[in-house]
């Protein structure tokens, strides 16, 4: 946890119910980010939790970038942004895990 801003604040999301520490919760998130970011390259989008900003941070290939607050509204800006919906349990992704 930064001692600064106090940043990630107290867990309050689902997806962090398993990490008991603030320094867990943020490596869990990071590695998240780095997953979904991975399934995302086939939408022409990358996601980015890198600490600092609250939230996940989606980018298009043109730069275009959106802040979502947390991983349930992450499917639904990439689709958003892709112009297609994703569904990140489908097949396409499944095959190659």
């Amino acid at each position: 946890m930064c001692s600064s801003c106090g940043f990630p604040s107290a867990p309050g999301h689902w997806t962090e119910a398993g990490a008991p520490t603030p320094g867990d919760r943020m490596r869990a998130r990071f590695r998240r980010a780095q997953a979904a970011s991975v399934l995302l390259q086939a939408y022409g989008l990358t996601a980015r939790d890198d600490g600092a900003v609250p939230g996940v941070q989606l980018s298009s290939r043109t730069g275009a970038t959106q802040i979502v607050p947390d991983f349930d509204a992450v499917w639904t800006e990439a689709a958003r942004m892709a112009g297609q919906p994703i569904d990140p349990l489908s097949d396409r992704f499944l095959d190659d895990a």
